[in-house]
């Protein structure tokens, strides 16, 4: 009996962390899209980019 109390518990605690696994993705995903939908007016990569200045063009190390 204690083992199938055992499993009620441990399926109802995977149960709700999948739920809060969902509603977490849920939100990241709604936050992205009002993110992309305040940006639509500016030009994409410099709208996402907290500075002007472009990414220096990386050298090839040598061996």
């Amino acid at each position: 009996m204690i083992e199938i109390e055992y499993h009620k518990m441990r399926s109802a605690q995977l149960i709700h962390e999948a739920e809060q696994v969902r509603l977490a993705r849920e939100v990241a995903r709604a936050r992205r899209a009002a993110r992309r939908e305040g940006s639509a007016g500016h030009d994409g990569a410099a709208a996402e980019s907290h500075t002007d200045r472009r990414r220096r063009p990386r050298i090839p190390r040598t061996a």
